[in-house]
């Protein structure tokens, strides 16, 4: 087992205690979803589509002065050399999908399409470690790409403790460390949170760093993201000849 922080304060994959992995991302990669991306952070991939807004077809759910917003999260069988219970998997990937879901509610402007449905559909293609965090940054711009409004990005980062260092976007090996995770989903420019988990219990002492390191990573990501929109903007407009404001 490779050490998680070696003596020279240096990670297993190279990295400093507050250094981000390597991020690259892609807009519009599904042909027949109405927005879709594909995020990846190291060597963990995330590809997201979204179909809507459309009506919704069910009763029930339908409400008249918002849309509603569904979720599926899944994970691929390849994805990782662990091999886990079916029933296991199935009711962690309910319960990623359910807290996508609420994320995204918050971020939203879901009155802007009342009697609608927006279907999300998240599948982890690589796993090594912050899975929730890739997908919720792979939504954002799967949402964007689709021409969705919200009130901001959502970025989400991860961090962990171990011997009293605080570990930026952890990787398999740190996330399964038994130390605490730490994951914040925020909307960069006013650092609201919108979403905000913790596995084991973190000390006093190290909360505050952790928060402020987990927010500056979340605003590293919403760079990158950005960048990338703006990019894809310029690519579309000149196919058609525009000069776009960007």
């Amino acid at each position: 087992m490779s050490e998680i922080l070696s003596p020279e304060g240096l990670r297993c994959d190279g990295r400093r205690p507050h250094e981000m992995r390597k991020l690259k991302c892609e807009v519009g990669v599904a042909q027949d979803a109405d927005g879709s991306a594909i995020v990846e952070q190291g060597y963990t991939k995330v590809l997201a589509t979204v179909y809507g807004p459309r009506e919704c077809e069910n009763r029930l759910k339908r409400t008249n002065d918002r849309a509603i917003i569904s979720c599926s999260y899944n994970k691929a069988t390849f994805s990782s050399g662990v091999h886990m219970r079916k029933m296991i998997t199935d009711k962690k990937s309910t319960e990623v999908s359910v807290m996508i879901q609420n994320t995204f509610e918050a971020a939203v402007l879901l009155e802007k399409f009342p009697k609608s449905q927006i279907d999300i559909f998240v599948q982890v293609l690589q796993s090594d470690g912050g899975e929730r965090c890739v997908s919720i940054n792979a939504t954002t711009l799967a949402l964007i790409n689709a021409g969705i409004p919200m009130k901001d990005y959502v970025c989400a980062c991860a961090a962990t403790v171990y011997q009293d260092t605080a570990l930026l976007d952890i990787n398999h090996l740190e996330e399964f460390s038994r130390g605490p995770l730490f994951m914040l989903a925020v909307m960069p420019k006013s650092e609201k949170i919108v979403q905000l988990q913790l596995d084991n219990r973190l000390h006093n002492d190290h909360l505050d760093k952790v928060v402020k390191q987990t927010i500056q990573g979340c605003k590293d990501i919403q760079v990158l993201l950005d960048r990338k929109i703006k990019e894809r903007t310029v690519e579309a407009a000149a196919a058609y000849d525009i000069k776009p404001r960007v």
